[in-house]
């Protein structure tokens, strides 16, 4: 695939074993001096830092990993067999860290590199490629028909490139798919779940409707009570509409607060969850990026609650004076 004419970069990965939980995965040079993890940003190294040499037993690790491990420059370690940490199965080859990348935000931060030739000699590793098992041995070459990889990042030399090879590797049963533009792939997934979008969607349209429910029974019964003040406040001159005007903007500031209110709990809850997230997959989410909703919510939540005071208002509006002082007892 590298010397295919119409790629321009290409990075492979081979899925390994693990350090006290965290993934180890083969690559090669070009990971550190060639891709982009974001456009225009590529992996950059804390002080003393460098990339691994394929030729040795070298790892460079993600700054989560350095910070929960406690590895760092120099230090040396062993792989254990598996996707989870078990004590019991230690691989004999011994890496010794080179590297320590600064954080990206992405998984990354959780990723244990070395090189991919290390994933294949790695002790009680068979290799399938070619469909067969094959078992590196000490000092001798691997065939290239034996090595596997689990993916390849590409980036292609134009978007006529990136169909033509859509076409190819696509119609090649399951060896291998194409994950392509990477846009529409992105689409796709989000289709196929869009139905908890709509959920959710319809979940916020309810907790708006019992909101303003609440404030109209809240208002309602408020009202009843204080019959008698509103009278009073008539007696002494208030007029109806600012009866009516007092009752809307109480109504009003009530779902305001309520609104954020409920801004306080979403950034208690968010902030839990992205250090949850950050510590499963490396990657920070921005809970506080600029968006219309922040704005157009406490809005919109104001409205409904201006609309809920409108019937109660009104029998504010309406209340007998008379009626209303007679005394109590």
């Amino acid at each position: 695939i590298k010397n295919n004419p119409r790629v321009k970069l290409a990075i492979p990965y081979a899925l390994g074993d693990n350090f006290q939980g965290f993934r180890i995965v083969g690559s090669t040079e070009d990971l550190f001096n060639e891709f982009e993890y974001q456009k225009g940003k590529k992996f950059e190294f804390q002080k003393g830092g460098r990339p691994f040499d394929t030729a040795r037993r070298e790892a460079v690790i993600g700054s989560f990993v350095a910070q929960k491990t406690g590895l760092g420059l120099g230090d040396k370690f062993n792989a254990y067999h598996g996707l989870i940490y078990d004590p019991n199965m230690r691989h004999e080859e011994e890496y010794v860290v080179v590297g320590v990348l600064k954080p990206t935000n992405t998984p990354s931060d959780r990723v244990i590199w070395i090189p991919i030739e290390g994933i294949y000699r790695m002790t009680g590793h068979v290799l399938r490629g070619t469909g067969e098992q094959y078992t590196a041995e000490a000092g001798k070459e691997i065939p290239d028909e034996h090595k596997e990889v689990s993916a390849v990042m590409l980036k292609f030399k134009g978007p006529q490139d990136g169909m033509l090879m859509d076409q190819t590797i696509n119609k090649q049963g399951k060896v291998a798919t194409l994950a392509w533009p990477i846009g529409r792939v992105m689409m796709d997934l989000f289709n196929k779940i869009g139905w908890v979008t709509r959920v959710l969607t319809l979940v916020s349209y309810l907790v708006v409707l019992v909101a303003a429910a609440s404030i109209l029974a809240s208002l309602y019964n408020t009202i009843n009570e204080r019959r008698r003040d509103f009278a009073i406040l008539r007696s002494l001159g208030a007029r109806r509409r600012t009866i009516f005007s007092a009752i809307i903007l109480e109504s009003s500031i009530i779902a305001l607060m309520g609104s954020l209110l409920g801004f306080v709990v979403y950034a208690i809850i968010l902030g839990v969850t992205t250090l949850v997230i950050r510590s499963q997959t490396g990657v920070v989410l921005d809970i506080f990026s600029p968006h219309p909703i922040l704005i157009l919510a406490p809005i919109g939540m104001t409205v409904v609650g201006a609309i809920s005071g409108i019937f109660p208002a009104i029998k504010a509006y309406a209340t007998d004076i008379a009626s209303n002082l007679t005394p109590i007892s």
